[in-house]
């Protein structure tokens, strides 16, 4: 069993991976991994020196082909427990961040078999324990009230 746990703000070191939930003319984009035949929202680890913000647009555009988008950090948020990509079960910190996408280009050469779009949440999801919270969470935080916090992305600035 996993814990899910948000912040409004933790010292940035803490953080190492970055989720984006995503949407493109309304609908919901999710990534399907080449070894899984679940989806997930896009998101990875944070590379060494990099800001967690850089983190997500890599992410985003390395796993959807968003090439262009507005990008919204949400909040800190973490998980407890052992999953799949956590052997330890320690708390880990990551950002959750929101991406309007604009323009979307095929998919870099990556784990990631496609990109779908869906009206509303798949039901075959990798995490199913965490991937609804997160959404949830950003329905609750932005959509419908997008702020002066928006980060927008080009192709040229990735």
């Amino acid at each position: 069993m996993v814990e899910i746990k948000f912040y409004e703000d933790i010292d940035d070191e803490l953080l190492k991976f970055a989720v984006i939930v995503a949407r493109h003319k309304g609908k919901w984009i999710f990534c399907k991994h080449k070894n899984r035949d679940t989806y997930e929202v896009a998101g990875g680890n944070r590379e060494e020196n990099e800001k967690i913000m850089d983190t997500a647009k890599r992410e985003l555009f390395e796993e959807t082909g968003a090439s262009e988008f507005d990008l919204i950090p949400v909040c800190v948020y973490s998980i407890t427990g052992k999953n799949m990509l956590n052997d330890s079960g320690e708390e880990t910190f990551g950002m959750l961040c929101y991406a309007d996408v604009k323009s979307l280009e095929s998919i870099p050469e990556s784990e990631m078999e496609k990109v779908l779009m869906f009206d509303k949440l798949p039901s075959k999801l990798t995490y199913p324990n965490i991937q609804p919270l997160l959404i949830k969470k950003v329905e609750e935080e932005l959509l419908g009230k997008i702020d002066n916090n928006i980060i927008s992305v080009s192709e040229n600035m990735l």
